[in-house]
């Protein structure tokens, strides 16, 4: 029985020194640190606005940020679509300037050829007329060209696109 009292006033010992910390710590608390819990949550309370205004003034930035990059997309697109726009006019200049090119070079090779079947016949009438130059029938090719020559070129337009053959045995029978 004594044991068994003893471990009664042990617990009750204990019980009751649980409680003491318990309530003592508490009213401690309470007591001495009032004034420090206010300013601990005073200060919990400021750091948590201050940290929901720079998450604001984070999102902020963020949004500006990718209204700048959308903007900007914008604006690489439309330039893009403008630069694209001169390749094609560029292009298709270059096209058309590259078939003429082809047309006047075609129209010198006519031309070289027509200048070269009448040096040869000119060379023939001069050759004819006096052994080499000095002869009635002499004609220079700026006058054959220019004043029609003996056979009158210079008004008929619809010969011009035509090369002049001759051959040297028709020169012959003169």
């Amino acid at each position: 029985v004594i044991d068994s009292s003893l471990r009664r006033r042990t617990h009750l010992v204990q019980s009751f020194s649980v409680v003491f910390l318990y309530c003592g710590n508490s009213a401690i608390r309470s007591w001495g640190s009032e004034g420090e819990s206010c300013k601990t949550e005073e200060r919990k309370r400021k750091r948590m606005e201050s940290n929901r205004e720079s998450a604001r003034r984070s999102r902020m930035r963020k949004q500006k940020h990718l209204d700048d990059l959308t903007a900007q997309v914008a604006r690489l697109q439309e330039e893009n679509g403008q630069i694209l726009t001169d390749v094609t006019v560029v292009t298709q200049s270059f096209l058309n300037v590259e078939a003429e090119n082809s047309v006047l070079r075609a129209r010198m090779g006519e031309l070289t050829q027509s200048l070269h079947c009448l040096s040869g016949i000119l060379d023939s009438i001069n050759s004819i007329g006096g052994g080499g130059g000095g002869g009635a029938c002499n004609v220079e090719a700026d006058e054959f060209l220019h004043d029609g020559g003996a056979w009158g070129f210079a008004g008929n337009n619809h010969h011009q696109h035509f090369p002049i053959m001759a051959a040297a045995e028709m020169m012959l029978d003169y």
